[in-house]
């Protein structure tokens, strides 16, 4: 189903379709709920392992754990043992911790595991699959990771509340309570601002057990994990006093309104439309679909940005009233920039949805352009349909990961012997609502965690930002990320603080290997500028 989060696919949103699936629309993997306490659940785990790895001819010596922190409730609740949360940290040997930065990553979903980022980003081990098409069977290749990002940082993987080996824990005794309790515990964790204070008690908790309390500081969030990273800045910086060196983006939604999925559900608002039109024309220019193909990719989209923000964003305000002549001249021109029929667009009344788009760019072949990457294309399901019914990319690559992530975990990290890992967690419901930070209330509207992340520059004035999105990512395109944080809420002299990079590929950017290389060189080097901001 489309409109669930990224992992899943983020939940209505992806975003707003985005639910469940923020980036992360991978295949759904619901879990049957617990139905015994597990005592195994109810104290920390972990388990250690070495090895070495060879980032761009340079060769690291690593620990590696991977375990679990216990974290529990708050106020009356607070000896009440809540989440198990699983992790793999690697820590490069040697290194001196207060000089050592270290780097918290995760996926989104919401709900999603960190086996993509692990498996395809920073982890020792890289997992090889086909650059934009569907990825053979077992076996797969693991091979040394050449852009692993412990070159610059030790690194923390964690998986969120649910998924991975992470569980919610139930653990009283009587069936009839403890199932009272697992759906107290999905109520409150399975939510923005729940999520976000969990990721919160679980790097405090890992700061203390691993002395790294003055060790410099960096979130690295994917899809909804944008979304969690600027509540979780938030909360650090201005509950716990965590002040943090930076904060890593990677294919971002803020503002769950700007998504492309399923935007007709909210009428009145155009953004969606404009803000995804630049990748509609870099996917049309991918599969040479134009009129007439442009020479060069990035030019081309600097006048499709300036014809979205000018005279299709004119034309989309004046709603019923543009007239026929204007509104056929505007379809010729998105005609020229996507590739889609004059007609289709008249049909559709100059507005195209993200899976109409998915749909339609190559239907004439019956086949179906991805959504996560929209480099990747796949036999429709429905050749009659409206919209796409499934994510090409997403069925293209999916089993390579799970499948090495399974067998690496065990065999090389000695960890989940006899234990399910969860792509997804068992999600019914994730509460979009949102508290931003200097309301008295819960908003009820579209999540839009901007307000967060601007409090947390304002109030840590050198906090560094860094964007990366990729040209082909049809989940959260980059022209909406790059909207969002040039309407962030923080004054002028803040904006010098955040960076933007964009790569020739997809939602998930290091599916592409070039453009791995190019994400880890510039997160590296960011990590290094950031260092020393404060010495």
């Amino acid at each position: 189903m489309r409109k669930l989060p990224l992992a899943a696919a983020l939940a209505a949103l992806l975003l707003s379709a985005v639910a469940a699936a923020g980036p992360d629309d991978k295949k759904d993997d619901k879990a049957k709920p617990e139905t015994k306490p597990d005592a195994a659940l109810l104290q920390p785990q972990s388990s250690n392992s070495e090895g070495s790895v060879s980032v761009e001819g340079h060769s690291i010596s690593y620990k590696a754990v991977a375990g679990t922190l216990v974290l529990h409730g708050s106020g009356d609740k607070e000896n009440e043992p809540e989440v198990s949360m699983f992790y793999v940290a690697y820590f490069k040997k040697g290194a001196e911790a207060t000089k050592r930065p270290i780097t918290f990553i995760y996926n989104g979903g919401p709900g999603s595991a960190t086996v993509w980022l692990h498996m395809g980003a920073f982890g020792p081990k890289r997992v090889v699959t086909s650059d934009d098409t569907h990825t053979p069977a077992a076996p797969y290749g693991l091979v040394n990771n050449d852009y692993s990002l412990l070159d610059a940082s030790d690194v923390v993987f964690i998986d969120a509340p649910g998924a991975g080996f992470s569980r919610l824990i139930a653990a009283d005794e009587d069936k009839s309570k403890r199932d009272e309790q697992m759906k107290d515990r999905k109520k409150t964790i399975y939510s923005v601002d729940g999520d976000g204070h969990a990721f919160a008690q679980f790097i405090t908790q890992f700061l203390s057990k691993y002395g790294r309390w003055n060790s410099p500081k960096y979130l690295f969030g994917e899809s909804y994990g944008t979304t969690r990273s600027a509540v979780l800045a938030n909360i650090l910086e201005n509950e716990d006093s965590v002040d943090l060196n930076g904060v890593i983006l990677l294919s971002q939604i803020l503002s769950f309104d700007n998504g492309i999925d399923g935007p007709e559900t909210n009428p009145g608002d155009d953004h969606p439309y404009e803000l995804a039109l630049p990748t509609y024309a870099a996917t049309a220019f991918y599969h040479h679909k134009l009129p007439q193909q442009p020479a060069a990719l990035e030019p081309f989209l600097q006048e499709v940005e300036q014809f979205a923000m000018g005279e299709y964003t004119q034309a989309l305000m004046a709603g019923s009233r543009l007239d026929d002549t204007r509104k056929q001249a505007v379809a010729e021109k998105l005609h020229q920039y996507t590739g889609l029929p004059t007609a289709y667009w008249i049909k559709a009344n100059l507005r195209v949805g993200g899976g109409m788009f998915e749909h339609e760019l190559q239907g004439d072949s019956d086949l179906t352009t991805g959504r996560l990457d929209s480099r990747f294309s796949g036999p429709s399901l429905d050749p009659l349909s409206k919209e796409s019914e499934y994510d090409p990319q997403s069925s293209a690559i999916s089993s390579a990961y799970v499948a090495a992530f399974n067998d690496y975990v065990r065999r090389d990290l000695k960890f989940g012997e006899g234990r399910r890992y969860r792509l997804f967690a068992d999600i019914d419901h994730w509460d979009f609502s949102h508290k931003a930070p200097g309301s008295p209330d819960t908003l009820q509207q579209s999540t839009n965690v901007m307000p967060d992340l601007a409090m947390a520059m304002k109030t840590n004035p050198d906090l560094q930002v860094m964007l990366n999105g990729g040209y082909y990512d049809l989940a959260t395109p980059f022209f909406a990320a790059d909207y969002e944080m040039h309407h962030m809420p923080i004054p002028a002299m803040l904006d010098k603080n955040i960076t933007y990079t964009w790569y020739p590929s997809g939602h998930m950017v290091y599916a592409h290997e070039a453009s791995l290389k190019l994400l880890h060189d510039n997160v590296a080097r960011f990590i290094e500028q950031t260092d020393n901001v404060k010495h």
